[in-house]
């Protein structure tokens, strides 16, 4: 992967297209890998993150909890609670089109699938407002060197994201196949900072 990364300037249904084909191609190489390697990369992409100064400061922290064949952040997510941190996860309102956020103390009785079968937390658990959050994970397909992310299709994060505070650390962890030469994105698609993959953190320039 070069180290740094070109904006394609790509626009409407030909951005859509692009988009579309690399999610797919990326979700199969994903949804390839054996379990095993999936569950060792977890592992080290969890330690990665864990060691980031910025997350041990973090009094309230966006996690999100593994769906399909995602890597598994609840080592994150035990880790945050041991140390007295606050979890927030997010809950999909699908007719507001936004995610709902949560605190969650026990992941074992306080998460249920929710929307398309993603992890959510229960809707009575009380909820936490976006500026409380200082330290975000943030999902998704693919990415590239400079940050460019590209998601589920949903732009959920999208619009969670240009709600956060600009020096709130915004952080993905991903498998080495989910880094490609260049994310098809638009003006308004937001970047991460960091990238931590099981063998190397990419530090992202800010856009």
């Amino acid at each position: 992967m070069p180290a740094a990364s070109v904006v394609l300037p790509l626009r409407g249904a030909a951005l859509h297209s692009a988009k579309r084909r690399l999610r797919e191609r990326t979700l199969a190489a994903r949804d390839a890998l054996g379990a095993a390697e999936r569950a060792r990369d977890s592992r080290a992409i969890a330690a990665g993150i864990a060691a980031l100064p910025a997350l041990a400061r973090a009094a309230c922290v966006l996690l999100t909890l593994p769906f399909r064949s995602e890597w598994d952040p609840r080592p994150l997510v035990d880790a945050t609670l041991a140390r007295g941190g606050v979890v927030a996860l997010p809950r999909v309102d699908v007719a507001a089109r936004t995610l709902v956020l949560h605190r969650l103390r026990d992941p074992a009785t306080e998460v249920a699938p929710g929307y398309l079968g993603i992890p959510e937390p229960l809707p009575d658990l009380p909820r936490i407002d976006v500026a409380a959050v200082d330290w975000v994970l943030v999902p998704g397909v693919a990415f590239d060197a400079g940050g460019h992310r590209l998601g589920y299709g949903g732009g959920y994060y999208d619009r969670l994201l240009a709600t956060m505070a600009v020096e709130v650390p915004r952080v993905a962890g991903a498998f080495e196949v989910q880094l490609v030469a260049q994310v098809p994105c638009a003006p308004h698609d937001l970047t991460v900072d960091t990238i931590v993959t099981p063998r190397r953190t990419l530090i992202c320039p800010r856009a």
